[in-house]
């Protein structure tokens, strides 16, 4: 049974303090690949979230800064979310709406096997709990900066992937960044627009 398109989940409030340091996370920070199997829990989702694309002030429209950086505070990456195993959320597909902090539901059901076959059949993603897909509509920057928009949104995926990685070792969870895929593949499991490009793939699960 599908959701309703305007299924609305509230997240729990990022927090702004905790028990690692800046330092200590980088020291830790490793690509993970190997999941122990347990649930994740809401809380830890809406902090993974928040340290992706979460708001960081209060300004208003462009003026709201978020947690990466982008040129000309355009903002043309989305963060989607495929939910399997976390508690208090039910299974499927969802698009993280930053301003809200929230997730607005796409889909129902695990898409872990179908992103694995999408993904060249790299099956230790199933193990994950959940997967954050980060992809960008290029407009959003290239209409401003012309063809070298497109370095611009590429480098904003990184800042966004370092930012997952730190917060996901502060939780004690694990992550790798994923490129290997066919992006047409990716686009059908993730629902996107036609004007949405899919950039990579951040499974996402607890440390062995």
């Amino acid at each position: 049974m599908g959701f309703e398109s305007q299924d609305i989940v509230r997240l729990p409030n990022p927090r702004f303090t905790g028990p690692l340091a800046v330092e200590q996370a980088l020291l830790a920070r490793r690509s993970v690949r190997k999941f122990d199997g347990d649930a994740l829990v809401l809380n830890e989702v809406a902090q993974i979230l928040w340290a992706a694309q979460g708001i960081t002030d209060s300004g208003a429209g462009n003026l709201r800064t978020r947690t990466a950086p982008s040129a000309g505070a355009l903002y043309p990456l989305e963060v989607l979310l495929l939910a399997a195993d976390v508690r208090d959320l039910p299974a499927g597909l969802y698009r993280y709406r930053a301003w809200a902090h929230a997730l607005e539901a796409i889909a129902s059901g695990d898409y872990r096997a179908a992103l694995v076959k999408a993904a060249s059949g790299q099956d230790w993603i199933a193990g994950a709990a959940c997967v954050l897909a980060l992809t960008a509509v290029y407009s959003r920057t290239t209409d401003k900066y012309g063809h070298r928009g497109e370095r611009y949104v590429h480098m904003e995926v990184g800042h966004v992937a370092q930012n997952v990685y730190l917060q996901a070792r502060a939780l004690g969870l694990g992550t790798t960044i994923v490129g290997a895929f066919s992006d047409q593949a990716v686009q059908r499991v993730l629902h996107l627009q036609t004007d949405e490009a899919p950039l990579a793939l951040l499974p996402l699960g607890r440390l062995p």
